[in-house]
C-alpha cells in the first residue's frame, strides 16, 4: 500500500487544547504538523507558451490555507 504521508503521528491532545486556547507556540506546532499537506494544496503549474515549465508554491494560497486552519482551530469546540 502506497502512502503519501509516512508520518502517522497525531498531535497531542494538550497541544490541540492549547492551540484552541490561543497559545501561539501550540498553534505553530499545529501548522508545522500540517505543513506538507498545506504545501501540496498550494502547488501551481507554471506554463510558458502552453508547455509546463515548472511547479511552484503559490505563497498567497499557502498563507490563505494556513489562515483558514488557524481560524478553524480557534473556533473548535472540544467540549461538545
Amino acid at each position: 500500500m502506497n502512502k503519501k504521508n509516512t508520518n502517522n503521528s497525531f498531535l497531542a491532545a494538550d497541544v490541540i487544547i492549547s492551540a484552541i486556547s490561543g497559545d501561539p507556540i501550540a498553534m505553530s506546532k499545529v501548522l508545522n504538523h500540517y505543513q506538507r499537506y498545506i504545501v501540496s494544496l498550494s502547488l501551481r503549474n507554471n506554463y510558458i507558451n502552453g508547455v509546463l515549465s515548472s511547479v511552484y508554491i503559490d505563497e498567497f494560497m499557502r498563507r490563505s490555507v494556513e489562515s483558514k486552519l488557524i481560524e478553524k482551530v480557534m473556533t473548535f469546540d472540544i467540549y461538545r
